[in-house]
């Protein structure tokens, strides 16, 4: 099997590029970035072959390599709510004008296409948790440049979808809620809104920084450790009996559920563990921010979002193993031991 990543050098990428080569050493993958930083342990492996390619600029090599190769995994993207309320345009133009073009190609030579769709696209969706295909995607007003992102990847899927109906695309959407692990950010920036929310913690613990809160923390997330997710997507890749085909997975741990607010003070209680930060975590505090000072006013939040699994466990035979506790753990071993 043929592979191509395109993101390859991300978070996800370089994990799902890391997991195929160790366990599917007969895969073949082509990687696409603009930087090989995060998977230079990768880069003498027979079976894989990075191509420095910037997707927003013009070439041949994007057609190129799909057409030789059988998946498309379109995964670069830009995930970070500080630069959907101050750059939306440019969210727009990679996420969204960027990766249709990958899609049309993929369409025309007949490839199949494995692409990361959010679960930011349920948006304000008022259900108790969100299932596929059924849950309604609601997303803010225009002055809320926030939304910019779910709207880009809800077209995106949209497209995606009506190609599949049209010209017969074999696709598969899968939907990651707040996938976390080594590797997510870089949290030696210590700016705020520089990472998402358990890196930016990590950071601001490491420089000293309150914790805020913005909105006072209690807005309803799950956490999903990388592996599992990982996991999930190998099983998409593989497709046994076609069974990932034409579907759309929510890739979440429902068991994994609370609040920002006891995120904070979960992740500075493991903090007093780690000698490189517990003298910081013993004098900083957990505080409450307004959405607005912090973000700015394009920023809208969404009170909880809860994925419903049961599909990716039907069809898959999949669930997330990892729990919240372990899951900060190893992630905070890979920053700070």
């Amino acid at each position: 099997m043929n592979i191509l990543i395109i993101g390859a050098g991300g978070f996800i990428g370089s994990h799902l590029s890391e997991a195929i080569l160790k366990n599917r050493p007969r895969w073949n993958i082509t990687a696409i970035d603009i930087s090989s930083a995060k998977i230079e342990h990768l880069l003498n492996y027979s079976n894989f072959n990075f191509i420095n390619c910037d997707i927003l600029k013009p070439s041949e090599i994007l057609e190129d390599v799909i057409q030789r190769n059988d998946i498309i995994l379109p995964l670069a993207a830009i995930a970070s709510p500080l630069v959907y309320v101050q750059d939306p345009l440019r969210v727009f133009e990679l996420d969204f004008e960027a990766n249709l073009h990958i899609v049309r190609l993929s369409a025309k030579y007949y490839k199949r296409v494995i692409f990361p769709s959010t679960s930011e696209v349920y948006g304000m969706c008022v259900d108790d948790e969100f299932k596929e295909d059924d849950s309604n995607c609601v997303t803010g007003p225009i002055n809320k440049q926030r939304w910019i992102y779910s709207c880009s990847k809800q077209m995106m899927d949209r497209v995606i979808y009506a190609l599949g109906i049209r010209d017969n695309l074999d696709y598969t959407l899968f939907r990651p809620f707040n996938w976390i692990g080594p590797r997510l950010d870089d949290i030696s920036n210590p700016n705020n809104g520089s990472s998402r929310v358990v890196t930016q913690f990590l950071s601001n613990i490491l420089h000293g920084k309150n914790l805020n809160l913005v909105g006072g923390g209690q807005q309803i997330r799950c956490f999903t450790y990388i592996s599992d997710g990982v996991n999930a997507l190998l099983k998409i890749i593989e497709n046994k009996n076609n069974c990932a085909s034409k579907q759309i997975f929510n890739i979440g741990n429902p068991s994994n559920k609370l609040s920002i607010k006891d995120l904070a003070f979960k992740i500075k209680q493991l903090a007093l563990t780690y000698d490189r930060l517990k003298e910081n975590a013993e004098k900083i505090d957990i505080v409450d921010i307004s959405a607005c000072d912090y973000y700015g006013e394009f920023y809208q939040d969404v009170k909880e979002r809860v994925p419903s699994i049961r599909k990716a466990k039907n069809i898959l035979d999949w669930f997330p193993v990892v729990s919240m506790d372990e899951l900060l753990k190893m992630t905070m071993d890979f920053y700070f031991k």
